[in-house]
């Protein structure tokens, strides 16, 4: 399970001109699901993110974790980060999850988030999603587990 993470000021999913989710000060996390993951993968990786230290601290050194800041997180299904890009000049998905199988693991990991006690909003699973996001920094990052 691989979670692409920016630090963000704001960010925002827009399906079909509806905003469905948005928050403020946080992470955005575009959440991609691979045919070997099962629900402990989406606990670490929730785990690593909501405890990940990108935040800055009174020093300006990035000691703070989204726990450490009450921020909010914003997740997002992200077919593409299972490709192989590798070899040719298109991607392969033959690592990716079923669309059922990473749909339930989606499911459990914003499920989970909700009752560790962080703020989430979501997209709309395999939807055409317009992201919009104010990266803070930038800082991004690429957890994978």
């Amino acid at each position: 399970m691989q979670g692409l993470i920016q630090r963000v000021s704001q960010a925002s999913v827009v399906v079909e001109g509806e905003c469905v989710g948005q928050i403020g000060q946080g992470i955005l996390v575009l959440l991609g699901v691979e045919k070997a993951d099962e629900q402990k993968s989406a606990d670490s990786l929730l785990h690593k993110i909501s405890n990940y230290r990108i935040f800055t601290d009174e020093q300006g050194k990035m000691n703070l974790s989204l726990r450490d800041i009450e921020g909010e997180l914003l997740v997002v299904s992200q077919f593409t980060l299972a490709a192989d890009t590798k070899k040719g000049m298109r991607p392969s998905f033959s690592s990716a999850a079923t669309p059922a199988q990473a749909e339930a693991l989606y499911e459990y990991f914003v499920a989970q988030a909700k009752a560790s006690g962080l703020r989430v909003a979501t997209g709309r699973f395999a939807a055409d999603m317009q992201v919009s996001l104010c990266n803070d920094g930038p800082v991004t990052f690429n957890l994978s587990v």
